[in-house]
């Protein structure tokens, strides 16, 4: 059996050994995969830049929006230049790519041309275990060249970024500042030349930056960095070519201004020789919570931009070889889990998810994190989000688990929020002044009461069990005992009304949405249990358990479980029955999944299997839950296989995209989303796994409480009925 190359080299990254090899060799080898998108840079919803294109070179680089983003880079060997990445110069033949990885932290491309190998790699150090590195808002691109013929090459590189990264409209001015140095650094800076920068004020979806500043550094001693504008001097690249450095005086448009670095030429043989460009985004503020601009999390301490980009070089190596051991040891968990296939979708999707949301830091120190509706609404803190995002929050500590937790509870619980039932959202992406959506503060319409409620009294649920007591929960408990009362009232049966799934619009006797209510009823009484609250956490048990019987007569359509109750002949995944068997409630009866997995089998597409019953469309994070729900390994991979197949072959080269049609692959909406950590929901099946990486929370953060009321006197934020629908969870 031959191993797949990607497998081999994670595997001598972290030193795993024969062991993993053999291990991965054994398995049937998945083609490789094609991501419709791939990740860059990829810190947050703004700095997030992606190559669109089967080949670095092949297309510009883009905000995950599909804005330009460009970042362009040629190298020359033995004089003759070549594109590695982005389309410009056309006159530069581009590198001969002969490979591209997706791992959790690190995208790694492999080119050959001229005698001589180049392995590009863009690292983004998104470790879970470590809430500050998981924050910093950098990028590291390393150029490594090595000789393929035995012979001596001099080798030399460019690499540029334009000012379009820093501002929502190109044609925006933008100051640059001028080259400065940090250690032994050297930085450009490019940014809004606007005094105020606008802080925080452009919202909404498919929106960029317009505040803050981007980094270019490298090491002074190998490295020219310049700001320029104009093409003249980055098409001087190469041999025999020169330009002056025109510089930057005063304002220029955004699109015209770029940061240009030069790596001073070197000879490069046998051995390998690397060149390393540090990429950062300081937007000073993140986001607006009730009122008030909190910071990043990375500048808790009082950091500044210099202090970021200096301990970027100075960890540099440390972070590298933690990336390389992470991303070896998650891809062989998740392939022992599901197989090779589900792996790679696993890597796609990592970081992406936290790329979809910021952590800033709270009056006490702790970090909070609002995620981002990319291309659904562009919501901040949304609860059917961060519902399905979870899985890969919860896999990695309660730290991490709380953190988005934490902030819409502060909401939720505050004299803001008049109903019976939990929020949908926080606001408008960055700020999260109060819910938008449907009603919004004020009116009843347009809300999500079952599904939202449902949400957290689960999450809750699943952070107690991680913990083992539930005293987080009982922070916040009269609310979640108002929201276990309302799902008691109103659960069972769904009114007609919204769920995660609104882009298929309101809907009475949701038999999906009643598993849910039932489960966070089952739910409220574990977190009942865990604090001593006996007779109580009896009475919900057997509310559930009596909900589920009526629920397996009510819903029942001879093969399979319907839609809605009252309609015969329907059909739809059951995904909120996968936290019965996480959490260890044994509500519903086995026969349930069973039953509902054999009719799957039977009626998915050949890129997966429909949501249900009225279109062909279907939601990846939803195939991913469903697929878990026997816990058999040939039904799971039934389901998986055929969202491998859509992400080689569908037509929209767009950041993984989880909302599209089952019959031929092309995208429904919703780009770039977080809702991909839900794929990791089938490592929390294994009670191992899930305590070996929870386990590792360095910070275990404990200090959460309350925000202090003077915070929540922020004025309530206009909203009304959305004019389209925000379509998906």
């Amino acid at each position: 059996m031959i191993i797949p190359a990607y497998i081999r080299r994670i595997a001598a990254a972290a030193s795993i050994g024969a062991a993993f090899v053999a291990f991965a060799g054994s398995a049937l080898c998945a083609e490789p995969l094609r991501p419709p998108s791939v990740p860059l840079v990829a810190c947050d919803p703004y700095f997030s830049i992606w190559s669109p294109s089967d080949t670095l070179p092949g297309s510009p680089t883009r905000h995950w929006s599909g804005k330009d983003n460009r970042m362009t880079s040629q190298v020359s060997i033995d004089g003759k230049v070549f594109r590695a990445m982005g389309r410009q110069p056309d006159s530069a033949p581009a590198l001969t790519q002969k490979s591209v990885d997706v791992l959790p932290t690190r995208t790694i491309y492999v080119f050959e041309n001229a005698g001589v190998r180049l392995t590009l790699t863009f690292m983004t150090p998104a470790l879970p275990d470590d809430i500050h590195v998981l924050s910093l808002p950098i990028t590291y691109v390393t150029y490594a060249f090595q000789s393929l013929d035995g012979k001596t090459h001099d080798v030399a590189i460019q690499f540029d970024a334009s000012g379009d990264i820093t501002v929502h409209d190109p044609a925006k001015q933008l100051v640059a500042g001028t080259t400065q140095k940090a250690g032994p650094l050297t930085i450009a800076r490019l940014g809004s030349k606007d005094q105020d920068q606008n802080m925080l004020v452009r919202t909404g979806d498919g929106t960029c930056i317009d505040w803050g500043y981007f980094y270019l550094a490298a090491e002074d001693s190998v490295a020219d960095v310049t700001l320029a504008t104009g093409t003249d001097y980055r098409y001087s690249f190469g041999a025999g070519r020169t330009a002056a450095k025109p510089g930057i005086n005063g304002a220029i448009p955004g699109g015209d201004a770029f940061a240009n670095l030069r790596f001073a030429p070197f000879k490069v043989g046998a051995t390998a020789q690397t060149r390393t460009v540090i990429l950062a985004y300081d937007d000073l503020y993140s986001i607006q919570y009730l009122g008030k601009n909190l910071r990043p999390y990375w500048r808790r301490n009082g950091w500044e931009a210099a202090d970021l980009l200096t301990y970027a070089k100075n960890e540099y190596e440390t972070l590298r070889k933690r990336c390389e051991a992470f991303d070896a040891e998650l891809i062989a968990d998740v392939t022992r889990a599901g197989g090779e296939k589900y792996a790679k979708i696993c890597a796609l999707a990592y970081r992406q998810c936290f790329a979809a949301g910021k952590f800033v830091v709270d009056d006490n120190g702790q970090p909070l994190q609002f995620s981002k509706e990319n291309h659904s609404g562009g919501f901040i803190g949304t609860s059917d989000v961060f519902y399905p995002m979870s899985p890969l929050f919860l896999l990695n500590g309660p730290t991490l688990a709380k953190s988005f937790v934490v902030p819409f509870m502060n909401y939720a619980a505050s004299e803001r929020w008049k109903f019976p039932f939990a929020p949908h959202d926080l606001g408008s992406y960055p700020r999260a002044n109060g819910q938008q959506y449907g009603g919004g503060e004020s009116r009843n319409e347009g809300q999500m009461p079952v599904e939202e409620s449902g949400n957290l009294l689960i999450l809750f649920a699943a952070i107690a069990q991680m913990e083992g007591n539930a005293n987080f929960a009982g922070l916040y408990w009269p609310t979640l005992e108002k929201w276990a009362q309302y799902l008691k009232e109103k659960g069972f049966d769904p009114e007609n009304q919204l769920c995660t799934d609104d882009f298929a619009g309101h809907m009475a006797h949701n038999v999906n949405l009643s598993i849910k209510a039932i489960v966070a009823l089952g739910t409220f009484g574990k977190l009942c249990d865990m604090r001593g609250e006996k007779e109580k956490a009896a009475e919900y048990a057997k509310l559930a358990r009596d909900f589920a019987k009526r629920w397996v007569k009510e819903a029942d359509d001879g093969d399979h479980y319907r839609l809605a109750f009252d309609q015969k002949g329907t059909w739809s995944q059951k995904y909120n029955l996968v936290w019965d068997r996480i959490l260890g409630l044994g509500i519903f009866p086995p026969e349930v999944a069973r039953k509902e997995m054999d009719f799957y089998l039977k009626n998915q597409n050949k890129y997966g299997l429909p949501l249900d019953s009225r279109k062909l469309y279907t939601k990846l994070d939803w195939i991913t839950w469903s697929a878990t729900l026997t816990q058999n390994r040939p039904d799971f991979d039934a389901l998986i296989d055929p969202i491998y197949t859509y992400l080689n072959e569908t037509p929209n080269r767009i950041a993984m995209s989880d909302f599209y049609r089952t019959n031929d692959a092309t995208r429904v909406n919703f780009d770039a989303r977080p809702v991909v950590g839900g794929v990791y929901l089938q490592l929390l099946y294994d009670k191992a796994v899930w305590r070996k990486y929870a386990s590792r929370d360095k910070l275990n953060a404990s200090n959460w409480a309350p925000v202090p009321k003077s915070h929540m006197d922020a004025p309530p934020t206009k909203s009304g009925p959305r004019k389209a629908k925000k379509g998906g969870n």
